[in-house]
């Protein structure tokens, strides 16, 4: 066999090489279908193989594809940044472009501290986040991220933002029960604000529902309001990380727009493209942009490919798109649908501890008791074994993890194309079935798992 000299994921293993993609369906170069049943990574919200994005691109291509954005801009850029100006809450109309979501949080974090800077206050140089979250994979994002297993390698090199619990009400980590619990988690960030002093505090990130590190954990519904008032109180800025929930993905076009709740700053990036190029963006509301146009003029970021018409070109049809087939009120349709679905398969499995998500962001977490919600120990790697049957089986689902610790739980993430219909929800919902079942016939037989029938 060929040499490989590409770095891929897993060193040593064996990935099959693909050939095409068409809707929500994939195929390798064996011939194998598989239906996308994660979107990749939450990301080809609109499908494969759309012809008019390859026809944007292509049209943009015999234009320019490349220009500087300190020498030039260009129709593409201006226009898509019109577009999201468009989508976005009154106050955000000024927008960034970047080329992941990582870049478009620490471009986030780094316009809120700007923001204060430019009014004299050099004290605020904290980004305070939550346990049980991800923002990014540079060192400025893992910084704001609370997903233990990701920091662990670089945790020298990163900062300590992460100081709040997450609303994660199925594995409450500070031991209590909503609604009794009048929602503690999100007065526990007033308790750390005063503790650690608002005065050395800029932003508080949140993702609206909390992906990879926590399967599509959904807030109650008065946490984001809560969040909101303490931020005003002390003078701190409040970012929306959409890069996973954004896009119509969750059935609304930004996430946040379930709690009526106006963030300071939006972070974007997967749905955005929908895969069909790498870009992203930072939406800035006009507050911070009018104080920096008063001071500096110049937001201190910034990258080669930053506001590219090319990729920008992309993302307008992408966002053309969706408009015109009703994606958002698709994924708000069949998101109802497959959760539904996925609450019998909870009946069926007592494997499946916690059924949770919005729109088409749904996530399933893995228990090893139902009585306790006692997670299983990361060795026992559950979440990697269920992907591995699903796969071979012909359907994508995305790894995340569960349980309050960040050491220990499984969840995946079940998040098809925006396109999706019942039928093929129907069919994923089959596989799904027969690989939980697979999954704990085996994990019986290697005497990792009692149920009631066996015991």
């Amino acid at each position: 066999m060929r040499k490989s000299h590409l770095i891929k994921p897993v060193l040593g293993n064996d990935y099959p090489v693909i050939s095409h993609g068409k809707g929500i369906y994939l195929y390798d170069k064996e011939g194998k279908q598989y239906i996308d049943g994660s979107s990749g990574a939450i990301t080809a919200n609109i499908g494969h193989g759309v012809q008019e994005i390859a026809e944007a691109l292509w049209n943009q291509a015999k234009h320019v594809s490349f220009v500087y954005r300190s020498q030039f801009t260009s129709d593409a850029a201006e226009m898509l940044a019109e577009k999201l100006a468009e989508y976005a809450p009154d106050e955000l109309k000024s927008v960034f472009f970047v080329n992941s979501g990582s870049e478009a949080t620490e471009t986030a974090l780094k316009i809120a501290i700007q923001y204060f800077q430019e009014q004299g206050v050099f004290t605020k140089t904290k980004v305070l986040s939550r346990w049980t979250s991800y923002h990014g994979i540079t060192l400025g994002a893992l910084s704001m991220s609370g997903h233990q297993l990701r920091r662990q390698r670089f945790n020298s090199l990163l900062e300590d933002f992460p100081v709040a619990p997450a609303p994660y009400c199925y594995q409450c980590p500070l031991k209590d029960s909503y609604p009794g619990c009048g929602v503690r988690c999100a007065d526990e960030l007033e308790n750390i604000v005063q503790a650690i002093g608002a005065e050395q505090i800029a932003a508080f990130i949140v993702e609206p529902v909390i992906g990879a590190s926590g399967g599509a954990i959904v807030p109650p519904d008065e946490y984001y309001s809560k969040i909101r008032a303490i931020c005003d109180k002390y003078d701190i800025l409040m970012i929306a990380d959409e890069v996973m929930t954004g896009m119509g993905r969750t059935g609304k076009m930004f996430a946040m727009e379930h709690w009526g709740v106006i963030p300071d700053i939006i972070a974007l990036g997967k749905g955005m493209s929908a895969g069909y190029t790498p870009m992203a963006a930072t939406i800035v509301s006009d507050k911070i942009m009018n104080t920096i146009e008063s001071g500096s003029k110049v937001v201190m970021s910034g990258h080669t490919f930053s506001a590219n018409p090319q990729s920008a070109a992309a993302c307008l049809a992408v966002l053309h798109y969706i408009e015109r087939n009703n994606l958002q009120e698709n994924a708000a349709l069949m998101g109802d649908y497959l959760q539904n679905h996925l609450q019998r398969l909870q009946w069926k499995y007592s494997l499946i501890g916690d059924v949770r998500g919005k729109g088409l962001l749904c996530g399933l977490e893995l228990i090893k008791d139902p009585m306790t919600r006692e997670p299983f120990e990361l060795s026992n790697k559950i979440t990697d074994r269920l992907l591995s049957i699903c796969f071979e089986k012909g359907l994508l689902v995305y790894p995340a993890v569960g349980g309050v610790t960040g050491f220990s739980g499984d969840s995946i993430l079940i998040s098809p194309p925006l396109t999706v219909t019942k039928e093929q929800i129907n069919d994923i919902i089959d596989i799904l079935d027969q690989s939980i079942g697979e999954l704990t016939n085996q994990l019986i037989s290697e005497g990792l798992y009692i149920t009631e029938a066996t015991s």
